[in-house]
C-alpha cells in the first residue's frame, strides 16, 4: 500500500490561482482605470475584486456545474413558467447589482462613471460571464426605455436600484427588478425587420399604450427577468415594447417558455425559447421606430460584448502565465524557457490591446454628448466588437494549451474560457453584421468616420510601418464594398488598438504591439519578432 501512496504524489503542479484580489492582482486593470479618469473607484474595485478571487470564483463553478432548470406548470397543473437556478446564480447577482454593475453610469454623475463600471464588469465576467448576461441588459435597457418618459418614470427607479429581488412576483410589489429582451425569431435572425410578431393596440394604441403581442421568439435570454425589450409588428410598422412577466393588474402574462436551450457555454444563465399569447406589453417611443429606439441598448450591450471578451482575454492570458510561473518542464521554470516566453507574451500583449480598447470606448461614453465622440462610440463597439470578440476565442484556446491537460478538464477555468469565448461574437450581431453596420455608419453618419481618423491620426508620426497602413486603409475607406469589409474592418482594429496604446499606453507595451501587429504580423500565438522585451510583457501580467 505504501508504494501505491507514494506513486500518487504530486509534484511540479502550481497552485490554482484563488483566495486573491482580482483587482489589486491586476497591474494592467488598475493603470487603464487611472488612465482614463477612473481612479476614484479604486477602493470599490478593490472591495469587489476580493469577492471575484474568493466567495465569488467559488459561486461561478457552482452556477456553471448545476445549470438552470424549466419547471413549466407547478404541480397543481397550474401554468408557472419557472425558471430555477442555484443559489450560486443568485449570490453573483446580488453582489454584482449590490456593486451597481447594471446602474453605474446612469445612478452617478462622477466623471469618469462608464470607465470605473467596465472595469467592474471586466471583474465580475472573471467570476462568472453568464450572469452578465441580464445585467448587460439591465444596464443597457436604460437609454431605451427613457424614450418613453411616463414608463420610465414607472420602471427606471427599480431598475437602477442597486438591490436584487429574485422573488417570481409582480414588478409592483419589487424595489430592484432586471430588464431581458426578445428580439431573435427563427426565420430572420440578425435581421429583425423580418420579425412577424404581432402588436395589436388594446385601446386606441400609440406611445406608452398597451398592447396585446402574438408571436414567437427563437432567443430570450434570462427569462426570469422581471420584463423584456421586444420587437413586433405594429399597425404602424416595426415598434419597441416594454413586455413584463407579470401585467399590472397582477396577473402571470400570457409569456410562455417553450424551453431552454442546451447552448455550447454561458452555462449559469438561461438562454429559451418563448411564445407570446396576447402578452400585454407598452410601447416604447413611435410604432415604426422600434429599430431606432431600440438601437441604444445595442450601442451598450455590443459595449459589454468587447469588453466581457477583453476580460476573457485578461483572465485566460494570467492563468497561462501564472500556471506556467509554477511549474518546471525540460530542466527549467516553464516560463523561462524562450519560445514559452514568446507565446505567454503574446497572449499578454493581446490582452493588454482588448482592455485598453475597451476603456478607451468607455471614456467616450463618458462624455457622448460631444459629436465626435458620440462617433468614437458608434465605430468603437462595431470594430471592438467585431475584432476583441473574435480574438478571444483564439485566445482562450492558445492560454489552455499553454496550461495543457489541466487546461482541458471541466472543472479548469481555462475550459470554461473557452467555451463562453464564441458567445459574445454572435450575440448582438455576427461579425458579418459588425462590418455591415460600420460600412452603413460611415456612409450615413460622416462624424463617425471623421472621429474614428481623428483618433488615429493623433497616434501618427512616431512607426513608419503604423503611418503606412494608416495611408492604405484610409484608401481603401474612399471605395469599400461588403466583399472586402473584413479586410478593412481588421486593418482598422489593429490601428485603433495600436493608437490607443501609442497615445496613452506604456511605451514598452506600444512599441511591441506595432512590431508585432503591424511591422511583423504573425498568423499564431507565439510568433512575436526579435527585439521584444517578452519578460517585462510578462511580469506586467503576472498576478501580484
Amino acid at each position: 500500500m505504501s508504494h501505491i501512496a507514494h506513486s500518487h504524489d504530486v509534484t511540479n503542479q502550481p497552485q490554482a490561482l484563488e483566495g486573491f484580489n482580482a483587482f489589486d492582482s491586476d497591474k494592467v486593470l488598475q493603470y487603464w482605470l487611472q488612465r482614463f479618469g477612473g481612479e476614484w473607484a479604486v477602493p470599490a474595485l478593490s472591495a469587489y475584486g476580493h469577492q471575484v478571487g474568493h466567495a465569488l470564483q467559488q459561486a461561478g463553478f457552482q452556477a456553471n456545474r448545476q445549470e438552470p432548470e424549466f419547471h413549466s406548470h407547478n404541480r397543481f397543473g397550474q401554468r408557472v413558467d419557472m425558471v430555477e437556478y442555484h443559489p450560486a446564480y443568485h449570490q453573483l447577482m446580488q453582489a454584482a447589482i449590490e456593486a451597481g454593475h447594471h446602474s453605474l453610469p446612469w445612478a452617478t454623475s462622477e466623471s469618469g462613471a462608464h470607465v470605473a463600471r467596465a472595469a467592474l464588469a471586466y471583474l465580475h465576467t472573471q467570476a462568472d460571464p453568464g450572469t452578465g448576461c441580464p445585467l448587460t441588459m439591465t444596464f443597457a435597457a436604460v437609454p431605451a426605455i427613457r424614450h418613453q418618459s411616463d414608463i420610465a418614470d414607472i420602471w427606471l427607479p427599480r431598475i437602477l436600484a442597486n438591490q436584487y429581488d429574485s422573488r417570481n412576483v409582480p414588478f409592483f410589489e419589487k424595489q430592484g427588478v432586471t430588464i431581458g429582451m426578445a428580439m431573435t425569431e427563427k426565420q430572420g435572425g440578425s435581421d429583425v425587420r423580418a420579425n412577424t410578431t404581432k402588436a395589436i393596440p388594446i385601446g386606441s394604441g400609440g406611445a406608452g399604450q398597451l398592447y396585446e403581442i402574438t408571436g414567437h421568439k427563437w432567443f430570450c435570454s434570462a427569462p426570469m427577468c422581471d420584463a423584456f425589450l421586444v420587437l413586433a409588428q405594429a399597425p404602424g410598422g416595426l415598434s419597441c415594447f416594454l413586455l413584463p412577466r407579470w401585467r399590472a393588474d397582477g396577473q402571470k402574462n400570457a409569456m410562455h417558455i417553450q424551453r431552454l436551450k442546451k447552448k455550447v457555454g454561458n452555462r449559469s444563465n438561461a438562454s429559451s425559447e418563448v411564445e407570446f399569447f396576447g402578452a400585454q406589453a407598452w410601447l416604447i417611443g413611435e410604432e415604426g421606430r422600434g429599430v431606432r429606439t431600440i438601437i441604444d441598448m445595442v450601442a451598450m450591450t455590443r459595449f459589454d460584448c468587447m469588453t466581457g471578451s477583453a476580460a476573457l482575454m485578461g483572465q485566460a492570458a494570467r492563468e497561462a502565465i501564472f500556471h506556467s510561473s509554477g511549474r518546471a518542464a525540460f530542466g527549467k521554470p516553464l516560463h523561462a524557457h524562450p519560445l514559452m516566453q514568446n507565446v505567454l507574451a503574446d497572449l499578454a500583449l493581446e490582452a493588454e490591446a482588448a482592455l485598453a480598447l475597451a476603456m478607451l470606448t468607455a471614456h467616450a461614453l463618458d462624455k457622448i454628448n460631444d459629436p465626435l465622440q458620440a462617433g468614437l462610440v458608434r465605430a468603437g463597439t462595431a470594430i471592438g466588437k467585431y475584432w476583441i470578440c473574435k480574438r478571444a476565442v483564439l485566445q482562450t484556446f492558445e492560454a489552455m494549451e499553454c496550461v495543457g491537460g489541466v487546461g482541458y478538464v471541466e472543472d479548469s477555468v481555462l475550459a470554461r474560457l473557452y467555451k463562453e469565448a464564441p458567445v459574445n461574437s454572435i450575440w448582438e450581431g455576427s461579425g458579418n453584421i459588425q462590418c455591415l453596420d460600420l460600412l452603413r455608419a460611415m456612409q450615413k453618419e460622416p462624424q463617425t468616420l471623421q472621429a474614428l481618423m481623428l483618433e488615429l491620426e493623433k497616434a501618427g508620426g512616431r512607426f513608419a510601418a503604423f503611418d503606412d497602413l494608416l495611408q492604405q486603409t484610409q484608401q481603401q475607406l474612399t471605395n469599400t464594398d461588403e466583399y472586402q469589409a473584413r479586410r478593412t474592418m481588421e486593418s482598422l482594429a489593429r490601428l485603433w488598438q495600436a493608437a490607443t496604446l501609442i497615445q496613452y499606453g506604456e511605451p514598452m507595451v506600444a512599441d511591441a504591439f506595432v512590431k508585432a501587429r503591424i511591422e511583423q504580423p504573425g498568423v499564431q500565438f507565439g510568433t512575436l519578432p526579435v527585439g521584444i522585451d517578452c519578460q517585462a510583457i510578462i511580469a506586467r501580467h503576472l498576478p501580484a
